[in-house]
């Protein structure tokens, strides 16, 4: 790797729609308290849902119905069905559109029953034991009750039939599924698995459930459960999404993502399902809309704005979708219920987390000995590569798909005696959309070999294979999937699109200086070079740097807005950096660099495939994915240079500390990303994360004033290294 205030929420609300969009014309439908559990009638016409909000009445959750045929929509639109006693969850409209069923607590008493207090700061729901389920028609008289049961008995919803009742209850004494016929008789047991099995919902077909579930499995999770249902309580924060046949049959798990995953609704279609999730976040509170097919693939965000998203519903027709969300509050902890028009994506714009395990584990197999240019290893790859872009009908760049060529390399990093002649092959394909602008996304398909080169960062490595994996196979299959998306989806871009694969990037980005010196003389209107290195290894804090923000006025907007759900995304102004794309900024073309940061497998011959995180790797092509397709709907996209001077060279030194560091310019020093084995960093006590300000006198503050004092100093100097370390200051010394 080497305004005013409509004037704001105007601009963030198109922000949102620009990003959401499965989601058109997205209508607020509530405003004020707490809205929830919004359902549409058979015909589409109407919602129920379930209100706190004191200014109407509702000190509680209580059931009101909305019309959606009302020319003005506001809050006095609501129209309480339920009787305004005791607390209510979970309506849902019988088939005759004329009638509703909910659960209460009213026959127990008139009072809101008080919301359970944290225990241990864990959030807890509540499972009130004098939940019965209720019918009752649309003015607010109950008609029947359905359930008379000790213990809950809630989360009613019916069979798109009219044939059935799926609900939760407890008179098992676990919190299972159960169906009933329409009139409520024929009961019958439909899960048994100890944990919370609720909030489903039929499939359009009638013949599945869909439904969240907590399933403890270790012994303390299960002590937990069972010592909170006791209490009549649940701690919603380990959820899946199943399904079942609506006798129990053929139980799935579907998602396996962690943390609450919840909300399910069956797709129009059946084969997917829509929910609400947490999986992504690493701090605070955040849910989001995703969806995922029925076999537990292809996940998708649907929704960005906002940290509250859920309870998604489609008309009966599919053609809307409703959903709560705290998007556009007017007070702090404001939930409303939003309806927007559900836009059907191309699936071909969905990365395939197979095409990239594939290429990976091709790229970083033993047999291509590591990619070294100019190898047989490196000739391997690039006719792979070729192959690949000739399948998805690409154009090749000049007559081939090759560009060839030579240059001297330096054996020694650190010695510029040391030179042999060598060349190198890049591999570029052309996505002709007939258009005036183009972009090029590109990533180095080359790596260490078995370090004849002697940029491995482990000691006395000559001759293992070093498959570099994260560096760069990963960056190269977000790319070839790239490809695949715009060249195979059913949307004709207002951009052409050159997908480049580099060679001799590990030697001094000869590949890519190459292309960048000839390129604007066949394509002069190059609007953007996207290049990702080291995508590979999202950490648990989904820590990801994009570069090259600094390179176009528009370009910290597009990428701030498109980034996936919990990632922390740290922006680096800077157009030069330590990969391809200091190339192409050299000749005045705006750059983005994504970067998952270095490792302690970083040029060694541990880079290897079972390290790769698919999750991010997904995440960050389809993040590319949308960032380019905003790209391609700019008019004009303006160069503009950063403030590291466009010139400036790397500084020659001939000794290192063995550190792997973080290319980000965060102000205060050199931050570490890794401490390289018997080097002077670790001999001195230095670890990953220690921030580095200064070497003897020299002061440090980011990548380049490091290499600018490293260059002042000679094997066996012994230096006094200052640095910080959680907030503290430390001085070591080590001899070089």
């Amino acid at each position: 790797m080497a305004k005013k205030l409509f004037i704001l929420f105007f601009v963030v609300l198109n922000i949102a729609q620009a990003q959401e969009k499965h989601l058109k014309n997205i209508q607020k439908l509530t405003f004020g308290g707490d809205n929830a559990e919004a359902y549409f009638s058979p015909d589409g016409s109407k919602l129920t849902l379930q209100v706190t909000n004191s200014e109407i009445g509702a000190s509680c959750d209580q059931i009101y119905l909305l019309d959606l045929k009302l020319k003005e929509i506001n809050t006095q639109s609501l129209q309480r069905i339920s009787t305004g006693k005791g607390r209510t969850t979970c309506s849902y409209f019988m088939p005759d559109g004329k009638h509703i069923l909910y659960a209460s607590t009213h026959a127990y008493n008139n009072a809101c029953p008080e919301p359970p207090k944290p225990i241990d700061g864990k959030y807890l729901w509540a499972v009130y034991p004098e939940f019965d389920i209720y019918m009752a028609d649309l003015q607010g008289n109950i008609v029947k009750q359905l359930t008379n049961t000790p213990g809950y008995d809630a989360e009613a919803v019916v069979s798109p039939d009219g044939k059935k009742i799926a609900f939760t209850s407890t008179r098992s004494g676990d919190l299972e599924l159960y169906t009933m016929d329409i009139d409520g008789s024929n009961i019958k047991q439909i899960t048994n698995g100890l944990g919370y099995d609720g909030g489903s919902f039929f499939s359009h077909d009638s013949k599945k459930l869909v439904f969240r579930s907590s399933r403890p499995k270790t012994d303390e999770a299960i002590k937990e459960y069972k010592d909170l249902l006791a209490k009549n309580l649940v701690a919603p924060t380990e959820m899946e999404i199943y399904t079942c046949n609506i006798d129990g049959s053929d139980l799935k798990q579907i998602t396996h993502l962690g943390k609450a995953n919840w909300a399910p609704f069956f797709h129009p279609s059946d084969k997917k399902i829509i929910f609400s999730s947490n999986h992504h976040s690493t701090k605070g509170y955040d849910f989001q809309l995703f969806t995922i097919d029925t076999e537990g693939n292809n996940l998708q965000q649907i929704t960005y704005e906002s940290e509250f998203n859920a309870f998604p519903m489609f008309s009966p027709d599919g053609k809307k979708l409703v959903f709560s969300s705290n998007r556009q509050q007017s007070k702090p902890r404001e939930t409303n219920v939003f309806i927007a028009d559900w836009v059907e994506g191309d699936a071909s714009e969905i990365t395939q987390e197979p095409n990239l395990k594939k290429h990976i584990q091709f790229l970083s197999s033993d047999a291509l000995e590591g990619r070294l240019t100019g190898s047989k290893g490196e000739k391997k790859a690039a006719e792979y590569l070729a192959k690949e872009l000739k399948t998805l009908k690409l154009k090749p760049y000049n007559k081939t798909f090759f560009q060839d060529f030579d240059y001297k390399v330096r054996l020694n990093p650190h010695d510029t005696l040391q030179v042999a002649a060598n060349s190198g092959r890049n591999v570029i394909g052309y996505l002709d959309n007939k258009a005036k602008k183009t972009i090029v996304i590109g990533a180095h398909y080359d790596h260490l070999g078995r370090n004849e080169h002697n940029n491995s960062t482990k000691a006395n490595s000559k001759g293992e294979i070093h498959n570099g994996a994260d560096d760069n196979a990963s960056g190269v299959s977000a790319v070839l999937e790239l490809a695949r998306m715009f060249s195979t989806n059913k949307t004709v871009e207002d951009t052409n699109y050159i997908f480049a694969f580099f060679s001799g990037e590990e030697d001094g980005l000869i590949g890519s200086k190459h292309l960048a010196e000839t390129l604007k003389n066949k394509f002069p209107n190059i609007t953007a070079m996207i290049n990702l290195d080291m995508v590979g290894r999202l950490d648990k804090d989904k820590n990801l740097t994009v570069g090259g923000i600094g390179t176009c006025p528009d370009f910290k907007n597009i990428v701030e807005k498109n980034k996936p759900a919990g990632f922390h995304v740290t922006l680096d102004e800077n157009g030069i950096g330590p990969s391809d794309h200091t190339s192409f900024y050299l000749k005045d073309i705006p750059v983005l660099f994504f970067f998952t940061g270095t490792h302690n497998d970083y040029h060694k011959p541990s880079d290897d495939e079972d390290k790769i995180n698919y999750y991010g790797v997904k995440n960050i092509t389809d993040y590319v994915f949308r960032i380019s397709n905003e790209l391609s709907n700019l008019s004009t996209v303006t160069f503009t240079k950063t403030k590291i001077n466009a010139q400036k060279t790397t500084p020659k030194y001939k000794v290192t500390l063995g550190i792997m560091p973080d290319y980000t310019d965060k102000g205060d020093g050199l931050h570490i990303d890794g401490v390289t084995e018997n080097r002077p960093a670790q001999k001195a006590g230095l670890k990953e994360g220690d921030i580095l300000t200064k070497i003897n006198d020299c002061v440090i503050k980011e990548v380049y004033s490091y290499m600018e004092c490293l260059s002042k100093l000679n094997a066996g100097d012994e230096v006094t290294i200052e640095f910080k370390r959680n907030g503290e200051s430390f001085v070591v010394k080590t001899k070089l």
